[in-house]
């Protein structure tokens, strides 16, 4: 198969067009720089079009360009020489340190200047005279002169293009702490309206069950007793909440997180809707608020779902603060319930593993034998001494 030759850059074709026709200009009126040669200064025009066929591959292949154009121009200097010539090799030059690999912007910078200071050198031991620094400078600013400005401009536009790819990582850093933020928050605000609420609407479905399927006056008015209080009651906490997310001034004061000091009035609740509840609470003081509220809300949920699962019996609430962790045990009677349930959806057993994962806790909860026959038991660990030690640091 033939081979394809890279197509050329339009801007690269302009350039060599141009300096062609320059050198054909100069050429025509006789403009050289030596004034003689060893050739006729008509095979000037060889290296210039050599040149200048390179120009067109300064981009695409700019590292073939450059040793092309260095055998053009030592052709050229066999001649009286050509200033486009010359002036297309500088810009060969430059453009292969630019374009090229990155071996290149090493080594053709450090090239170069050898090779301007090793014809510095040789024409002075063969000329010995100053006029010999004169060539050396002149092959520097050919040479040496535009791979340095090229390498120059390379590392500028490398740091650019790092700048704004580190710009891009912060962004989109950026966003996925944004979103992760949005998912814990959402994660948060998700517990605690299941929480808040979840306990009142169980209530209420169980009470109005009750009141449709039974036949009893007094039963229903008490019944609806009930569900009027938990709606009430329900009602404020939604509305606390949403006045909460609505206020974006920060006006309003947050309502104050639960903690075990009212663990009273959440036992108090659950007897008034029927749980046979007990409580044996061994914690000391000052609990952490966040240890506190998530202790809260793991019994007002368990009370919930015994609530809406237990079968007839004893629901028992344990709290033992031992070392460094709080051990929370909450046990309901496990099995078929003789009175009306309420349809559950599992988020309230994902809640409060949620909850104790945050403290990096311990949390499980299903089925156990016990001395009073099956139990569901829901069980939690949470530490202390980790909370107080993140709160001094």
């Amino acid at each position: 198969m033939p081979l394809a030759l890279p197509r050329p850059h339009r801007f690269d074709v302009y350039l060599a067009v141009a300096g062609l026709l320059g050198g054909l200009v100069m050429w025509l009126l006789g403009l050289d720089i030596a004034g003689s040669g060893l050739v006729s200064y008509d095979w000037a025009l060889i290296p210039l079009a050599v040149t200048a066929a390179m120009e067109t591959l300064r981009r695409v292949r700019p590292q073939a360009a450059l040793v092309v154009g260095t055998a053009a121009l030592f052709a050229d200097a066999l001649t009286p020489g050509n200033p486009a010539t010359i002036l297309m090799f500088t810009d060969l030059a430059y453009a292969a340190v630019l374009y090229g690999t990155p071996a290149a912007v090493r080594r053709i910078p450090v090239t170069t200047g050898l090779i301007s200071i090793g014809i510095t050198l040789g024409f002075l031991i063969w000329w010995r005279e100053p006029e010999a620094l004169l060539v050396g400078l002149g092959a520097a600013i050919v040479s040496f002169g535009p791979a340095a400005t090229g390498a120059i401009v390379r590392n500028h536009r490398d740091a650019a293009e790092a700048a704004r790819l580190r710009a891009e990582q912060t962004a989109l850093l950026a966003e996925m702490d944004r979103a992760q933020a949005v998912t814990a928050e959402r994660a948060r605000m998700a517990r605690e309206l299941h929480d808040m609420v979840a306990n009142h609407l169980s209530a209420i479905a169980i009470h109005s069950t009750a009141a449709l399927s039974l036949d009893d006056p007094a039963t229903s008015r008490e019944a609806l007793g009930v569900i009027r209080e938990n709606s009430v009651q329900g009602l404020a906490e939604m509305r606390r909440l949403i006045g909460i997310l609505r206020d974006s001034s920060g006006d309003l004061e947050p309502a104050a997180a639960p903690t075990l000091d009212g663990l009273g009035s959440l036992v108090e609740g659950a007897r008034a809707n029927g749980l046979d509840v007990t409580v044996d609470a061994d914690r000391g003081e000052g609990l952490p608020a966040p240890v506190g509220l998530a202790a809260y809300r793991l019994v007002q949920e368990s009370l919930t779902n015994a609530l809406k699962h237990a079968g007839p019996g004893r629901v028992t609430v344990r709290l033992r603060q031992q070392g460094g962790s709080l051990a929370l045990a909450v046990t309901s009677p496990f099995g078929d319930r003789d009175g009306p349930r309420a349809p559950g959806s599992g988020a309230g057993l994902i809640g409060m593993r949620e909850r104790v994962a945050l403290l990096r806790g311990t949390f499980e909860a299903g089925p156990e034998d016990s001395a009073d026959g099956k139990v569901w038991a829901v069980r939690a660990t949470l530490p202390i001494a980790d909370i107080e030690e993140g709160k001094r640091e």
